[in-house]
């Protein structure tokens, strides 16, 4: 995942590497040395293959590269060329959610060692090196540290390697983002932001299928299915790099979706997040000998699918304990005499199901967090780090995402609250009401301070880890010119006669109502850094009868990053119709999921029925 810059937090390995905040003048420029050498756009860096993976001579991979590696306490067994040993390498720099990463190696069945110093790059047998943060603070990070020199030498040795997402963009000889920037100069090419001018959506968030072009070896259980992607910025595919080029995805245009050459893979979709199929290809590269404990299953992938997003929201119930509950209209409480909160199970064993159903995405919503200190919330960090440990698909959280001072006058910024959840396993987080009032701040004061909570994250771990969420309410009027807001003509008149109405945005938990509308925030909302637009409706939620097609349409025309749509959806026909209508990205439902009265492979295979794509 691409962001613009790194500030000073820790990953949630302790023994891991991190990284301070870095000022312009440390980044590197074309115009700089790296490592004394300038890189020349036309000389990368060139890898001598030495043993590749599929040799069957017996030997050892100690004889390329330090000799120092036959110390490695990792290297346990050695046959045939593959290791065999339970032990691999994680390069993790400190940018963000790598647990899920260390909880899919775990799962399995593999231990983890951290890098610390360049020397363990060098003595490890299996390296992998999940690349998050931005392109630039990753090489100063790695220059500065000596891990670049490390790298390069560990792979031109044709050592067992895998980089993911940033770790595949960094082999290449420069990026375009905050840059130009030069990368480690192995692989040809220069890595760019995709074009959104031709209608496609950034950032290129969701599953898409791989084109392979030559034997890759980990992609041999993938089966034409789909994989997820999150990300800003790709390589193109070139003459120059083709003989590197194992895959290419389809977004617009082809871009390299990965590379192998020898016992060096990496791969721009994220592996750890792409259910069985991506487990698959961390097998494949852990055991290259090993065999799927199942056929993979023959998809039909051939470009982005629509997503199917599983909600949960959570709160205490008046026993104290963390639930699943569902509002109608916003309202969890049951219209008993008791009033207790819709209680509709577990966070964790329910994620979990869904996972397993089939959903794209599991998002959970701490529909209290609003009013509570969130980093006092061990038991919501808890569900997150439970979750992340078996459920393979994108986790979003949300709720309390914003500055506080908590009742001894520490103050926490919205930055470190972010940061404790994508620590806890949460790949994406969820600004409400504070996404609100930044976007109020901008409207008067026409400038961006960098200190909002949307901005301060966005910067950090990019704009596809933040997604806003919406509350709207529909407002009637007579007429367009009676608000200063985006209005739109009702197909059905309101309760009054009104022909026109405009979608009033709300905040905590839709309690209060704001003098900005829907339209309005998602303009803003973009500029000032989300990645994504979860579009709620107060009016539709609980209801059963279908999101607000209208509001979708409005939101998804006039924004260029996804939107998902949500509130509303009561049968497998809501979700076509959302997706025939508008331009929606994915589409979002919690409480048909819940009662079961709408699985999830239902929909799915009513949305196939109806030619729309979908991960199967």
């Amino acid at each position: 995942m691409e962001g613009v810059a790194c500030a000073s937090f820790t990953s949630s390995a302790s023994k891991s590497l991190s990284f301070s905040s870095l000022s312009q003048s440390s980044v590197i420029t074309p115009r700089q040395n790296y490592h004394n050498n300038t890189l020349k756009s036309k000389s990368p860096r060139k890898l001598v293959i030495r043993a590749s993976s599929g040799s069957s001579s017996g030997t050892s991979f100690h004889e390329f590269g330090d000799s120092s590696s036959s110390s490695s306490p990792s290297a346990i067994l050695r046959k045939n060329g593959f290791l065999l040993g339970s032990v691999v390498t994680l390069l993790d720099y400190g940018a963000g959610n790598v647990r899920s990463v260390r909880n899919a190696i775990r799962y399995l069945g593999y231990e983890i060692e951290d890098v610390r110093t360049p020397k363990d790059i060098l003595n490890a047998d299996r390296l992998i090196f999940p690349g998050v943060g931005a392109f630039a603070s990753a090489m100063d990070v790695l220059t500065k540290t000596g891990m670049a020199e490390a790298l390069c030498t560990y792979i031109e040795n044709d050592r067992p390697f895998l980089g993911i997402c940033l770790g595949l963009q960094l082999l290449f000889e420069s990026s375009e983002e905050n840059g130009p920037v030069n990368g480690l100069g192995l692989i040809p090419g220069v890595v760019g932001r995709f074009n959104s001018l031709n209608g496609f959506r950034v950032p290129h968030i969701g599953w898409n299928a791989l084109q392979i072009a030559k034997d890759s070896e980990i992609l041999d259980d993938i089966g034409d299915r789909h994989v997820y992607f999150v990300h800003s910025y790709r390589a193109m595919p070139s003459n120059d790099n083709k003989e590197w080029v194992s895959s290419t995805c389809n977004y617009g245009d082809d871009f390299v979706a990965s590379i192998r050459r020898g016992n060096v893979h990496a791969v721009q979709f994220h592996p750890e997040k792409s259910g069985d199929v991506g487990l698959s290809v961390l097998r494949r590269f852990l055991n290259p000998k090993s065999q799927g404990s199942k056929k993979p299953t023959q998809g039909k992938a051939s470009k982005l699918a629509k997503r199917v997003i599983a909600c949960l929201d959570v709160r205490t119930n008046d026993k104290g304990d963390l639930v699943v509950t569902k509002g109608d209209q916003y309202d969890v409480r049951e219209q008993t005499k008791e009033n207790e909160v819709r209680n509709l199970g577990k966070p964790v064993e329910l994620a979990g199901q869904y996972y397993k159903d089939g959903a794209d995405e599991v998002s959970f919503l701490n529909i209290t967090g609003f009013r509570d200190f969130p980093l006092g919330d061990l038991p919501m960090l808890q569900v997150l780090r439970h979750t992340s440990e078996n459920v393979f698909v994108p986790l979003t959280v949300g709720g309390g995402i914003r500055d506080f001072t908590d009742a001894n006058g520490r103050y926490y910024s919205s930055l470190e609250v972010a940061s404790e959840y994508f620590r806890s396993g949460a790949d994406k987080i969820s600004i409400g009401s504070d996404a609100v009032y930044a976007a109020e701040e901008y409207i008067k004061t026409k400038e961006k301070t960098g200190k909002s909570s949307l901005e301060q994250i966005s910067k950090v771990y990019g704009n596809q880890a933040v997604v806003v969420s919406i509350d709207p309410r529909r407002v009637y009027v007579q007429g367009p010119n009676d608000v200063q807001f985006k209005t739109i003509r009702v197909p059905k008149p309101g309760p009054n006669g009104e022909e026109y109405a405009w979608y009033q945005c709300t905040v905590n938990g839709g309690r209060e109502g704001r003098s900005i509308g829907a339209y309005e925030l998602a303009k803003v909302v973009e500029e000032l850094g989300a990645g994504e637009i979860l579009l709620n409706c107060i009016d539709c939620d609980g209801q059963g009868k279908g999101f607000d097609v209208d509001l979708i349409k409005l939101i998804s025309d006039a924004v260029s990053i996804p939107v998902i749509a949500s509130s509303g959806a009561g049968a497998v026909e809501h979700f076509s119709e959302v997706f025939m209508k508008t331009n929606a990205s994915a589409a979002l439902a919690a409480g048909i999921f819940h009662r079961k009265e709408v699985p999830i492979q239902s929909v799915k295979a009513h949305l196939l029925k109806e030619g729309i794509e979908v991960r199967i």
